[in-house]
């Protein structure tokens, strides 16, 4: 398959190129080769999409809820017939196992095309009666321009899950996505204007973080939605405060996940493979800090190590491979830094803890015990196939232990006492919780973090409030009455 786009950048209806921006290679996780070469965005595309989103917001606001609908729906169609193709492109972009990718990241944006393009003839103000025959009707607006700024983990899916809000509501986007995966979104951008978009309501520049700070600081931009990482968050939150825009924010974490003596435990085996070791580990929700009660702590490790054995790593083409390559050499080397900590500081390498012998971005997945609050590993998120596990005796000292992180995106808890399962979540500082499973983000609910981990939500009806404001309208139905 060749990946090499038309031209590095998507602008009012069709692909743009400028070889004077810096290039951008895009190397392929699974062998470290070079697959397709793209360039950063110069000064003048940047003023191109902005003016090309600015110039087409207006008329799209102005259609109708149903027909903005009409078009993200075809374009979730278009997206769910292609899967395959889309799902190979993915896996070029990032080395996610393709039996991954085909079911998590371009249906996934599929299914967020669709909610909001089925949301988008709800999106109406209210009638509020007062005394005397006044009252007020509020008017849902578009913000006008919106900044979508990506990560690397799921490029097609944070396409689709900032861009499809948006576009409901009526407004215009300029996405980047993240230097190291720029494929993927061009072929968003394509899809939509097939699906009947107007040119520049979705447009796709590449580039560096001196791209990203340019969008967010122009003055045509009304919203920025990052996916990332907190240091960046700070920064695009910091600038985009300086022109008081709408800003959502789903930044990382140090999650924590439960299981207490009397839950299941190849659930909970399931649920912390599915939080430490899917997509390689870099899932900015994941589990990373397992705790685990004192009395079933043996038998965790025991299963866990034996469903390990059952990892399939290897071409991630092969749809029989379940675990691919970190997404690049210099990602690699963080996670493998992290290891290194891990046994420096004493933890008890259960299994993995070694890059693999091949080419390619690989490392083994990894699994630390006895870990202590104070380790690195337990503290700094890593963004890698390596777990934490850490023992706990009473449910009052876990609770204390895992809120005790500046993070809040998510956490879990494994028990078969319900009483307790709502009892902990209730008390869990974080955004997304989850009961005896881990790492599901269905469109329909909203997803996002608190404490450093980020503001707003992203997916469900919550996220029409990141992507539009209310107008009130005050109407007088008697004679005004002043002072003098």
């Amino acid at each position: 398959m060749n990946v090499q786009p038309k031209a590095s950048h998507f602008i009012d209806g069709e692909y743009v190129e400028d070889t004077a921006g810096t290039p951008i290679d895009v190397i392929y996780p699974a062998t470290g080769e070079v697959i397709a070469r793209l360039h950063s965005a110069t000064p003048q595309i940047i003023e191109q999409a902005l003016n090309s989103a600015k110039r087409a917001q207006k008329a799209w606001a102005a259609m109708t809820g149903t027909e903005r609908g009409r078009v993200l729906r075809r374009a979730a169609d278009i997206m769910r017939e292609r899967n395959r193709e889309l799902s190979i492109l993915e896996t070029h972009d990032t080395g996610k196992p393709l039996q991954e990718t085909l079911v998590a990241d371009a249906t996934s944006g599929a299914d967020a095309l669709e909610y909001f393009g089925g949301l988008t003839r709800s999106l109406t103000g209210e009638h509020i009666p007062l005394g005397g025959g006044d009252f007020v009707y509020t008017i849902r607006e578009a913000l006008g321009v919106c900044v979508g700024i990506g990560a690397w983990n799921y490029p097609t899916q944070i396409a689709c899950w900032k861009g499809a809000p948006a576009l409901a509501c009526g407004n215009a986007m300029v996405f980047k996505p993240s230097e190291t995966t720029p494929l993927s979104a061009l072929k968003v951008a394509e899809i939509l204007i097939e699906a009947g978009a107007p040119k520049g309501i979705y447009n796709v520049v590449q580039g560096y973080g001196d791209v990203g700070a340019a969008l967010v600081t122009d003055p045509r931009v009304a919203k920025v939605s990052l996916t990332g990482s907190v240091p960046t968050g700070r920064k695009v939150y910091a600038a985009a405060a300086e022109g008081m825009k709408h800003v959502t924010m789903e930044l990382g974490g140090k999650s924590p996940l439960i299981v207490f003596d009397d839950a299941d435990i190849e659930n909970a085996v399931s649920g912390a493979i599915l939080g430490n070791f899917y997509s390689s580990g870099q899932v900015c929700s994941n589990g990373t800090r397992v705790f685990v009660q004192k009395g079933i702590k043996e038998a965790f490790l025991t299963r866990l190590t034996e469903r390990l054995a059952n990892v399939k790593i290897g071409d991630p083409m092969d749809e029989a491979v379940n675990f691919g390559p970190m997404v690049s050499e210099a990602q690699m080397n963080i996670v493998l830094g992290y290891i290194e900590k891990g046994k420096a500081e004493g933890a008890r390498l259960v299994h993995g803890g070694a890059r693999l012998d091949r080419e390619g971005f690989y490392i083994q997945p990894t699994v630390f015990a006895d870990v202590t609050d104070d380790m690195t590993i337990a503290r700094e998120e890593i963004f890698g196939p390596v777990m934490s596990v850490l023992d706990f005796e009473t449910e009052d000292e876990v609770m204390a232990r895992a809120n005790a992180t500046e993070f809040g995106l998510a956490a879990g808890v494994f028990t078969n006492d319900l009483t307790r399962a709502h009892r902990v979540v209730a008390g869990f500082e974080a955004g997304t919780c989850y009961i005896n499973t881990y790492n599901l983000a269905p469109v329909e609910a909203p997803f996002g973090g608190s404490k450093m981990s980020g503001v707003g939500r992203e997916n469900s009806k919550l996220a029409i409030n990141h992507y539009s404001e209310m107008k009130t309208v005050y109407v007088s139905m008697n004679d005004v009455e002043a002072p003098y």
